[in-house]
């Protein structure tokens, strides 16, 4: 019995002629994550990318698992694939369907015709196959306003198909269709998850961290690395930067008040973040930052570090409380990396009484006191690169 997944779009199929871009690149993204497991064929038609698995050894849990954290895909489906004649659909359906109907008590069929050639209309379908199910299966009820089991027929332009779940897909739009940004990544719980949703948008993420040895550890570094691994997930290849950040901390701590020092490292990290976001053709910042979390997060605060951007910084998390954030992560399973307990620069030097209503001008005045230009540009040189590919 032939068996495939079915890939249904949602935002994307309002596309309208640029529909067939974003359908190239989800293909592309599938074929990336698929490529592990074995030799597909990927078709498209009607809003539905066909996934065809060409080797016999081809796990489909694996693929369909894979699948589910690909945006761009509303929901998707492990099918049988029949012929467009109502005794093989009603004879596959008994095979295909066997264990998942001898198990329930209740059930209902859907049908779905978008070849209007085929001489049974929908209704009918349901009708007749309903019958032919219940004479299978007499422990069976129907129940069509909240059965066990909806059997599903779509009469298609080359086949029939038969399945029993339509599974909820990472909605959104396929990673790199909506360009490409610097995710600043801490070893939080947050900027994980604001990476997630911006990707979660077509946004090709790049990622930015900055460490402060010997204030930070190398097992910190690791962690992030471990973050930045686990997005691939949903994310695709991520490129992660990584800053040598302790002599700006040092000159902040040496020549700044110290009501200030959050304040002005967030304000060099942005303007660091947002140089090599340039030569790595990134079009905007994105942080996890969340209206009045800490003291660096209320609106003050962030007119202060805002104040320095020259491209747009992308704030998901802004509205969100931790609970729904802590949501997020759990279910991208970001969570329990985010939680060890490793610095990171972000606590190194931290002030005793950080300023909640920063004024402009007195950041700007405490930080012209010294030149940090030269640090700035040493830190940007020294950067490190590597990437993260799904996967690996």
């Amino acid at each position: 019995m032939k068996e495939l997944i079915l890939v249904k779009y949602g935002e994307m199929a309002l596309k309208g002629l640029n529909k067939k871009t974003f359908e190239d690149m989800l293909i592309k993204n599938i074929k990336r994550r698929l490529k592990p497991l074995g030799h597909f064929q990927m078709t498209s038609a009607q809003s539905t990318t066909y996934i065809t698995p060409l080797d016999e050894d081809i796990d489909l849990n694996e693929v369909a698992d894979r699948v589910g954290k690909i945006f761009g895909i509303a929901t998707y489906c492990r099918a049988c694939v029949c012929e467009k004649d109502f005794e093989d659909i009603c004879n596959k359906s008994y095979e295909y369907l066997e264990d998942v109907l001898s198990c329930a008590k209740t059930f209902k069929v859907n049908a779905k015709r978008s070849d209007k050639a085929f001489p049974m209309k929908s209704p009918e379908i349901c009708m007749e196959l309903g019958g032919k199910l219940l004479e299978k299966f007499p422990h069976l009820s129907v129940d069509v306003k909240n059965p066990e089991v909806t059997v599903t027929v779509e009469i298609r332009d080359e086949n029939a198909f038969v399945h029993a779940e339509n599974i909820k897909g990472a909605g959104g739009l396929p990673v790199g269709s909506s360009g490409k940004a610097m995710l600043l990544l801490s070893g939080g719980i947050d900027s994980p998850v604001a990476g997630y949703m911006m990707a979660k948008r077509g946004i090709h993420i790049a990622a930015i961290h900055y460490v402060s040895p010997p204030y930070t550890s190398d097992r910190a570094q690791l962690k992030v690395e471990e973050l930045c691994r686990k997005l691939t997930d949903y994310c695709g290849g991520i490129a992660f930067y990584c800053v040598p950040f302790t002599e700006l901390q040092e000159a902040i701590k040496d020549h700044c008040p110290e009501e200030f020092f959050t304040i002005i490292m967030r304000r060099l990290m942005m303007e660091i973040a947002q140089r090599i976001a340039a030569k790595d053709n990134c079009l905007a910042l994105i942080t996890g930052e969340s209206v009045g979390q800490v003291a660096s997060q209320t609106m003050a605060a962030m007119v202060c570090t805002a104040a320095v951007c020259r491209i747009p910084v992308f704030r998901p998390c802004v509205g969100m409380d931790k609970t729904e954030i802590i949501e997020i992560a759990r279910k991208i399973d970001t969570f329990d990396i985010s939680v060890q307990p490793y610095e990171d620069c972000c606590t190194v030097f931290t002030p005793r009484h950080p300023k909640v209503r920063p004024q402009l001008a007195d950041i700007e005045k405490a930080q012209n006191s010294f030149d940090f230009e030269p640090l700035i540009q040493k830190a940007v040189e020294n950067t490190e690169m590597k990437t993260f590919n799904f996967g690996e």
